[in-house]
């Protein structure tokens, strides 16, 4: 058992060599997929650059004002409940190069939408019993039986 992901990846490439093969990405993946494990106790994943691995499965995204700093968003509403969440700065608006990507949402039922009360339950109930009297006289036709 490995609790460093980065060891059990130098001895699969020392293993692979071994063997005289090449390891090709995809089957790479599989193999660490199918092999491994989330272990809380286990060290951290890093990258070749030593910053930590991101679990995207724990990635999300959050809708601030644009008129709010980034920093004092992340400050006041995540960083108290997830205390090792950290801001991917990588990730930029490219028209305005700053953190994170901007965006609107409009919210149609609040500007367009307008209430229709629905029908009257009798109303419904006739309709339903209308369709019910025409299915059972097609039925018939169909089977050449008489009506019920």
């Amino acid at each position: 058992m490995f609790k460093d992901r980065n060891e059990f990846e130098r001895v699969l490439d020392a293993a692979v060599t071994n063997v005289g093969a090449k390891l090709p990405a995809p089957a790479r993946k599989a193999i660490l997929s199918a092999l491994s494990e989330r272990d809380e106790t286990a060290a951290i994943c890093r990258d070749k650059g030593r910053a930590s691995r991101a679990r995207p499965e724990l990635r999300e995204h959050r809708e601030r004002a644009l008129s709010e700093a980034v920093d004092v968003f992340f400050e006041r509403e995540v960083k108290p409940h997830v205390p090792d969440a950290w801001i991917d700065t990588a990730r930029r608006d490219p028209r305005d190069g700053e953190i994170g990507l901007v965006g609107y949402e409009i919210n149609f039922n609040r500007y367009f939408y307008r209430y229709t009360p629905p029908r009257p339950l009798e109303e419904i109930e006739a309709e339903i019993r209308a369709i019910e009297t025409d299915i059972v006289r097609m039925l018939a036709e169909v089977t050449g039986g008489s009506r019920a």
